[in-house]
């Protein structure tokens, strides 16, 4: 049985997103090939990291390593829509992550191009048992999306979470993480909460 059985939820379309919102195709408009409904359209065509073929001189490289700026809206895009693993809705949905709650900080060095990702999660109820697997969630999703010039930070908010201090000590134990990745259970969790990752 669920520790919050009745968490609080918030609809999909009201979470703030850049990416563009499905639109159901219209009568008469589909796919413009003959197998288009059957054969799903190659992500990479469409992959804005991915350079288009012909475009790749050494100039151009170097240019597109170039720090890119990245906001807290793109990080909540990427991790809003991953799974709880007690309820069958997104982390987006439940409030457990909040856009005013993601913070990049820069360097504190300025010769240093390393910036951090501070994410304080919020659980549904303050004695949620699974705070540390969700954080840990967030984390790896983050780690595995962002470029390696970030370097990542979960936390649970403050006052939200009865063993919050606890949970926090976890999270940013990279040994403890490290040992955590390594446990086959525990990685089956987290691959089927990322499964719903856009």
């Amino acid at each position: 049985m669920a520790d919050n059985a009745n968490p609080t939820i918030l609809n999909p379309s009201d979470l703030p997103t850049r990416r563009r919102r499905a639109a159901s195709p219209k009568a008469g408009e589909g796919k413009s090939t003959l197998f288009g409904d059957i054969i799903p359209s190659s992500a990479y065509l469409n992959d804005p990291f991915t350079a288009s073929p012909g475009s790749s001189s050494e100039s151009e490289s170097d240019e597109d390593e170039a720090a890119e700026p990245i906001d807290e809206q793109e990080i909540y895009d990427l991790i809003s829509t991953i799974s709880d693993p007690e309820h069958p809705l997104s982390l987006g949905s439940l409030a457990v992550v909040n856009l005013p709650d993601i913070h990049i900080l820069p360097s504190a060095s300025p010769t240093s191009p390393i910036s951090s990702v501070l994410v304080e999660i919020t659980p549904t109820i303050t004695h949620c048992s699974l705070a540390t697997v969700i954080g840990l969630g967030v984390r790896v999703r983050l780690e595995q999306a962002l470029p390696p010039r970030f370097r990542v930070d979960v936390r649970i908010k403050e006052g939200t979470h009865s063993t919050g201090d606890q949970v926090n000590k976890q999270l940013g134990d990279k040994e403890r993480v490290a040992a955590a990745l390594e446990n086959g259970t525990l990685m089956g969790v987290l691959r089927k909460m990322l499964e719903t990752c856009q």
